[in-house]
């Protein structure tokens, strides 16, 4: 039997697996523009669920200044990594108990 209490509740919740998932689709960092144009999320939002995500350890913000406009760049901590796999692991689990 599956223990759902395993599903990462920091990962659950929609616009963070969003944004891990992004996060986890390529090893380049992906600036904060660009993960607001993919996701179609307001500045607030994003932020919010970056925060969440900053805070367990899950990603990490580069704040980038110089010429132009400042940016901030996100990338997964090799915690968020894990805890991503781990996190899938658990969903190909469920899928199967439902086929």
């Amino acid at each position: 039997m599956i223990d759902f209490s395993q599903l990462d509740r920091t990962i659950h919740e929609k616009g963070r697996l969003s944004i891990m998932t992004l996060l986890a689709s390529r090893t380049s960092p992906w600036p904060f523009q660009d993960l607001k144009t993919e996701l179609d999320m307001s500045d607030g939002n994003l932020i919010t669920h970056l925060r969440t995500l900053e805070k367990a350890g899950f990603i990490l913000g580069e704040k980038l200044t110089g010429e132009g406009r400042p940016q901030t760049l996100y990338s997964l901590t090799p915690e968020g990594k894990s805890a991503f796999v781990s996190y899938l692991n658990v969903l190909e689990q469920i899928l199967g108990l439902g086929r």
